[in-house]
């Protein structure tokens, strides 16, 4: 994100028509808006993409090359497909779930690197997981090595919040989150923040032998 200017953001539509006002007149984050239609054509300088959705999958590969961030709207709430938008990259906000506000911090922390998922996401991965051959028993063995502390800031992390964020919620400072996520990463066994939080969730294989 450009610390001097508000966001650039192109707003894609595939099969279906953008539902509300966002982002305001007045909106703090966003400065310039440009509706897409398909095929979709990024122009240069876009800072984030929205794209609302009814095949999230299919409609991303349009915009892999375009290089920018991405965040989903869509109906479809089942693991299969968030986990897979997810690992790609991009947020995601399942229709319904979601609100302006939220819709403006998935945007502005897509802008500095960090995916947002909206609560019926992350209980859609949880679910999945729930409902696999070892169920909850895996994914408590998955988080038994981290400490309590450390399961707050993978709560906070998997909701798409970064390291600053998450220190104002926990009055730590982002040193010291910062610190608890390279030991988190490695009591996970995650390449990094998305591997993690996929591991958190229950979406991803427990541990790499």
């Amino acid at each position: 994100m450009r610390s001097s200017q508000r966001l650039s953001v192109a707003i894609a539509c595939s099969g279906t028509e953008w539902p509300h006002d966002w982002p305001a007149r007045d909106d703090p984050y966003v400065g310039r808006v440009v509706r897409l239609d398909p095929p979709f054509r990024v122009p240069e300088g876009t800072d984030a993409v929205v794209l609302r959705c009814d095949d999230p999958v299919d409609a991303l590969a349009g915009l892999a090359a375009a290089d920018v961030p991405v965040i989903v709207i869509s109906p479809r709430r089942d693991t299969e497909t968030i986990v897979e938008v997810f690992r790609g990259g991009a947020g995601y906000l399942v229709e319904g779930d979601y609100c302006t506000c939220m819709l403006s911090s998935a945007v502005v922390g897509a802008g500095v690197g960090h995916t947002y998922l909206s609560p019926a996401a992350c209980a859609a991965l949880r679910e999945g997981a729930l409902r696999g051959p070892a169920g909850g028993e895996a994914m408590e063995r998955l988080r038994a090595p981290l400490s309590p502390r450390e399961r707050q800031i993978m709560e906070l992390l998997s909701t798409g919040l970064g390291a600053q964020e998450i220190g104002l919620r926990l009055r730590l400072s982002e040193k010291t989150v910062r610190n608890n996520l390279s030991n988190i990463y490695a009591k996970l066994d995650a390449r990094g923040r998305t591997d993690a939080v996929l591991r958190w969730l229950g979406a991803a294989p427990a541990l790499r032998t």
